[in-house]
């Protein structure tokens, strides 16, 4: 988002001649911050409503603002901010999945990677081929007709791309740890697919359309998020934002000095790899994501108490202040003029579109959950472990949520064109967008069903490696065979796997990098303070 130059909303401030600042830009700054601390205290009044929650008074407190400019302008105007989704990719989304992945608990994270990557991966590609072959097939009986193949592609990934903000809003980390776990890290996936879809899209050439359009299309997507996946983890650890900053901050003791360096460096770190990422074309938000994770296991154990408690909440405070801008302004948008104008479309015809496409993410979602999940189950060693139908209800109604990030590609794909029918897909997208956070944004809905879907702990796999000696069949007296890693691996690959990484953690990493456990000394510090004590 930036300030709007020309803002045709006459308010009678007075200002100065000498003043540096235009007032235009002050009072759109004013603006937004009193919603801000609007939404701020409304939330604090509404936490235990079980219809609402602060995404929808954002919304809503927007749709209020922007009718209220609407009116001061004699209806000429709804804005005093100007969308960027520059901007938005550049400031407002970073601090959000960086502190996704800075909070996520990261066990149920990686113990459900499985279900994840089908969804985040395979389910979007699904998602988007049913949505893009959808408006290819219904727009034109509605009588869109000017759109060409690369807009339709382009539709399909915007439309693919789910709100993990809003997800969550529903779901209880502590309540519901797997189907948190599981829409959380399918949100976080299916974001940076559904932008390198999209970037795979706006890579073809479709003037002359061939058999082969589909498999360029198909080989671009493989090669940008391949490379972006495995070396966005990369990144994340070899700049200096994952183990190289807690071997930094381990070695050098920033906060024997200052505990404002430990902060600062910490989080220009994790900026640090979201920027190069996509200076070097990557998925920035797998980068930042990954980064969040390596620093809350590694570097935030470094610091010292007190940077702990600031790292915590300042990375809450940021991600929280990012996303209320985001829903405020998304609500205002939605009151813009000039793009329901430009679109020259009848109610009729835009309720038409946005009910298709809206139509379409329900059945592209269906599409992919439950028969995916449903294959997932047949790979399920114990009946505890498989996902029941209410679950799959929540995974499929959880994701149906549109934010931010579809609004910013819709932006990128028809903004520059002047078209009536472009304007009308920004405005059918903003239709969508709220009609799915207010209407299926429900605080009431939030699962009670529990998750039995824990696999064997590792004090479990402790004993099936017979560490403690071989055991005795009491029928023979013979020492039963000791099961070998590939068994293990082959019958519980999820659990052994962090068997065997939390060994190699223990003796290799956190002895260089730190970690759980290590406890820096700095004097005047809570810590230090107990050291010298005793």
């Amino acid at each position: 988002m930036g300030i709007s130059d020309s803002i045709p909303v006459h308010f009678s401030l007075s200002s100065s001649s000498s003043s540096i600042l235009d007032v235009s830009t002050v009072v759109a700054i004013t603006v937004f911050v009193t919603l801000l601390c609007a939404c701020i205290v409304i939330g604090h009044l509404i936490e235990e409503n079980r219809w609402a929650n602060e995404s929808i008074t954002a919304l809503l407190l927007g749709l209020v603002a922007g009718l209220v400019v609407l009116l001061i302008s004699k209806g000429h105007s709804s804005q005093i901010l100007t969308f960027s989704e520059e901007l938005f990719f550049i400031y407002l989304l970073p601090p959000i999945i960086f502190n996704a992945g800075f909070q996520v608990k990261k066990k149920q994270f990686f113990k459900n990677i499985s279900i994840i990557l089908m969804f985040g991966i395979f389910g979007t590609i699904i998602s988007f081929c049913l949505i893009t072959l959808g408006v290819f097939l219904l727009f034109k009986r509605i009588g869109v007709t000017t759109l060409d193949i690369k807009d339709y592609l382009a539709i399909g990934a915007i439309l693919s791309a789910t709100d993990s903000v809003c997800t969550l809003q529903v779901l209880n980390q502590d309540d519901t740890p797997f189907l948190y776990s599981a829409v959380f890290g399918e949100g976080v996936v299916n974001d940076a697919t559904s932008i390198v879809l999209f970037n795979s899209v706006q890579s073809l050439n479709i003037s002359n359309i061939d058999g082969l359009t589909a498999l360029k299309l198909l080989g671009t997507f493989l090669y940008l998020f391949f490379s972006s996946t495995a070396l966005g983890i990369a990144l994340s650890m070899a700049f200096q934002v994952g183990l190289l900053s807690a071997f930094g901050i381990k070695t050098l003791y920033f906060g024997r000095h200052s505990t404002d360096r430990e902060v600062a460096i910490m989080m220009l770190l994790a900026y640090l790899s979201y920027m190069v990422a996509e200076v070097l074309n990557l998925s920035g938000i797998l980068t930042v994501f990954f980064c969040g994770i390596v620093m809350s296991h590694y570097t935030w154990h470094n610091v010292t108490e007190s940077s702990r408690v600031t790292t915590k909440h300042g990375f809450a405070t940021i991600s929280f202040i990012c996303e209320t801008f985001i829903f405020l302004y998304v609500g205002m948008d939605a009151l813009d003029v000039d793009k329901w104008t430009a679109s020259e479309a009848s109610p009729l015809t835009s309720v038409a579109v946005s009910s298709t496409l809206f139509g379409l993410v329900l059945v592209g979602r269906a599409a992919f959950v439950y028969p995916l999940v449903n294959i997932f189950n047949c790979f399920a060693k114990k009946d505890s472990d498989k996902i029941i139908f209410k679950q799959q209800f929540i995974m499929w109604w959880a994701g149906l949520m549109r934010g931010a990030v579809t609004i910013a590609l819709s932006y990128n794909q028809f903004s520059d064109d002047s078209s009536s029918e472009s304007a009308l897909m920004i405005t059918s997208t903003i239709i969508v967008v709220l009609f799915s956070t207010v209407v299926m944004l429900l605080r009431n809905a939030k699962p009670t069903v529990s998750d039995a879907t824990d696999s064997p702990s590792l004090e479990d796999l402790r004993l099936l490696f017979l560490e403690n000696g071989d055991p005795v069949d009491e029928g023979s007296n013979q020492p039963v065979r000791k099961r070998s890693s590939l068994r293990l691996l082959m019958a519980n690959p999820t659990s052994t796997a962090h068997y065997f990484w939390r060994k190699f953690d223990d003796r290799f990493m956190r002895p260089v990098f730190g970690g759980r456990g290590f406890v820096p000394f700095v004097p005047c510090s809570p810590t230090g303070a107990a050291d010298e004590t005793s």
